[in-house]
């Protein structure tokens, strides 16, 4: 996925403009900076939950706005900061959720995609958890399903904003070292945004700082 140029922010408000830079294939790109300076409308953009103020974002060379929403489902997934409030469903049923860009009009799973549910929850460790009731969750539980429901989508672009903002330092250095495991492994195209500088530096193959100062994305290798 590339960046060509691209501003964001909302009508009336530009956040950071300028921003041109390539999310590769296969390596995990953690995104840093200060509160307000525009990582989540950045994540945002790049799923196209929003559209860029200027410039665009492509992937193989594709603009994503040219794209259908379906079409999109099957490209990228995304994980924003924003609590969903459910009633009644359960774990499995809430990471099965992730198989709907592929199972059709009436959202039958075949047992390919109730493998990959099962697949996704033990990369996890949530598989115990199947059958309990989303709202019984801890913050921290909840991440990690919501986490395992994006991995169920298998997109080749995966977003991930603050994914270990309610875990444990354990459980933070564990789900880092499993999602650069996936990068490496299955060849995706990973961005999250962290306030865990260490962790960050330790586990990811890339940094993009975004500067209220330049308004410019910068990648570390």
């Amino acid at each position: 996925m590339e960046l060509h140029d691209v501003t964001i922010g909302y009508r009336g408000k530009v956040v950071a403009k300028g921003l041109t830079a390539t999310l590769r294939k296969g390596e995990l790109t953690c995104l840093i900076g200060r509160n307000g300076t525009g990582k989540s409308t950045l994540m945002r953009t790049m799923a196209a939950l929003q559209k860029p103020l200027g410039g665009t974002v492509t992937i193989d060379g594709k603009d994503i706005a040219t794209m259908t929403a379906r079409q999109r489902a099957r490209l990228i997934g995304i994980v924003t900061t924003e609590r969903v409030e459910v009633q009644n469903m359960t774990v499995w049923d809430m990471v099965a959720m992730g198989r709907s860009p592929y199972t059709g009009f009436f959202g039958r799973l075949s047992e390919q995609d109730k493998e990959i549910i099962e697949t996704s929850l033990r990369m996890m460790h949530m598989e115990t958890f199947s059958q309990r009731s989303i709202n019984s969750l801890s913050d921290g539980e909840r991440q990690k399903v919501m986490i395992a429901k994006t991995l169920a989508q298998q997109t080749p672009v995966v977003f991930l904003d603050e994914p270990t903002a309610f875990l444990d330092y354990p459980s933070k250095i564990e789900t880092m070292q499993t999602l650069q495991a996936l990068c490496h492994d299955s060849g995706i195209a990973m961005l999250l945004s962290t306030h865990d500088l260490d962790i960050a530096l330790k586990h990811c193959d890339n940094v993009w700082t975004i500067s209220e100062e330049t308004l410019q994305v910068k990648i570390k290798n």
